[in-house]
């Protein structure tokens, strides 16, 4: 399908800076079959039924986000010109070692060091046609720590281009299942959600189970492609263990429904859901790319946030609820002052 065709015009004053507060304050459009609702996300356990399951992303965001100057080849990484570098971490290739997408990536070569600061180094290695660079870290600290020290909160760019991140940022940006430590990115859909909201869907009996997939840069990357078959999508890591596997499958054979918050859950499930719609145990790369005419296997629908013009992610969306459908609630959510992107407001989608 022509990119062009998942286009639209965001007026940018409809681009969230903050996430609401309280978070489960947040709007709630609803896109229920033909029906549509303009609700609150605290009114979520009455657009659902009981039985279902909300499964949720437990990914937590690190500091990904590095700011170092140039050095020289070899082990010294202030031997070097100075030049300034910014890194953002995109996926764990080893215990040391992470792809990283560099701004500047033409001053660098192969081979070269990057001080951070901190006593935090790396050697970047391996250029791939993206402009990502592999980094190695220099030392035996865990990486995590060395982030922990030089790096910072990963802000999506559509926010980091209009204010810096601050200490605020460190908890908005976690959502409140956020454990496993791995993402540059948050699984958005998940920041809407508080411990009172969640006892009212335990209330109601509406269930939840989690499962990871550390999210990477690569979710903010425009498809440059001028139609989608020649897009490839980057990998990001996930697992489902069979605990949860046999959760869902549970849920499923009794006649409940399977909603996916966010678009990362939906697509680690959909990458181990087998042909018969059975949810198998997952763990390693899953690269799905989404698009109408795909026919979804796993889940029965799906709670996520406002997405960017011609991102995969609003591809994702017109392949569940339809492009003329999605296009028509996108105008209205613009319209009727919806706020947009990762701090923005939430849509539910049952199609």
């Amino acid at each position: 399908m022509k990119v062009d065709l998942f286009d639209f015009t965001l007026p940018p004053e409809r681009i969230a800076l903050r996430p609401a507060n309280p978070r489960d304050s947040a709007r709630l459009l609803v896109l229920d079959g033909d029906a549509t609702r303009d609700l609150a996300v605290t009114d979520l356990p009455g657009q659902l039924r009981a039985g279902d399951m909300l499964v949720f992303n437990d990914t937590r965001v690190i500091p990904a986000q590095l700011e170092g100057t140039r050095g020289a080849s070899g082990d010294d990484p202030r031997g070097g010109t100075g030049a300034k570098i910014g890194a953002t971490l995109h996926k764990r290739e080893g215990p040391r070692r992470w792809r990283a997408f560099i701004r500047n990536a033409r001053r660098i070569r192969d081979g070269e060091a990057i001080d951070f600061g901190g006593g935090v180094a790396a050697i970047a290695s391996e250029r791939q046609e993206d402009g990502s660079f592999a980094l190695t870290f220099a030392g035996d600290e865990p990486v995590e720590l060395l982030l922990e020290r030089a790096g910072r909160m990963p802000l999506p760019p559509y926010i980091a281009s209009k204010r810096a991140a601050d200490a605020r940022d460190l908890d908005d940006y976690q959502t409140m299942f956020a454990a496993e430590k791995g993402a540059v990115a948050a699984p958005t859909a998940a920041l809407h959600f508080t411990p009172g909201l969640m006892a009212a869907l335990d209330a109601a009996g509406i269930g939840h189970a989690t499962l990871t997939l550390h999210v990477g840069a690569g979710t903010f990357l425009p498809v440059k492609a001028e139609d989608t078959a020649a897009h490839r999508m980057h990998t990001e890591w996930g697992r489902i263990d069979p605990a949860t596997a046999a959760r869902l499958n549970a849920v499923r054979a009794a006649g409940g429904r399977v909603i996916a918050v966010g678009t990362t859950s939906l697509r680690l499930i959909e990458s181990a859901a087998d042909r018969d719609g059975l949810i198998q145990p997952f763990e390693g790369d899953t690269a799905i790319f989404i698009t109408p005419g795909y026919r979804f296997k796993g889940i029965d629908g799906l709670m996520t946030n406002f997405h960017l013009p011609r991102s995969t992610l609003f591809m994702l969306v017109s392949a569940l609820m339809g492009l003329d459908r999605m296009k028509a609630a996108y105008a209205h959510a613009i319209a009727d002052g919806y706020r947009f992107y990762s701090y923005g407001d939430a849509s539910l989608l049952l199609p």
